[in-house]
């Protein structure tokens, strides 16, 4: 990754809107900033979560609370609990995510 910004940039989450994303079950609650070609987010899944999709981007993720279970399509599940962090490139291998207790999350991608 290569991290190209004009400025240092610090980020008040309290002053970004937050929008809500349904998935095939729950939702998600986003908040997130761009910053040059890097998304910064924060996510907090309902219990019982599953995407509505399967995803092929890159991501650092930061399981702040809760457990996310990461689906890898045709290969392995991952069970990421509080304090773990997942790495993922671009075009690697499709993922989505589900919870059963529920996830809040800090992604960069």
């Amino acid at each position: 990754m290569n991290i190209h910004l004009p400025d240092p940039l610090a980020i008040h989450w309290g002053d970004c809107p937050m929008t809500i994303h349904p998935g095939e079950q729950g939702e998600v609650a986003v908040k997130q900033v761009e910053a040059g070609d890097i998304r910064i987010r924060t996510a907090r899944y309902s219990p019982g979560y599953l995407a509505d999709h399967w995803c092929v981007k890159g991501h650092i993720v930061q399981v702040l609370e809760g457990q996310l279970i990461v689906e890898h399509q045709g290969s392995e599940t991952m069970v990421l609990e509080a304090g773990m962090t997942y790495l993922v490139g671009d075009d690697r291998q499709p993922h989505r995510v589900r919870t059963e207790i529920g996830a809040s999350l800090f992604i960069i991608d």
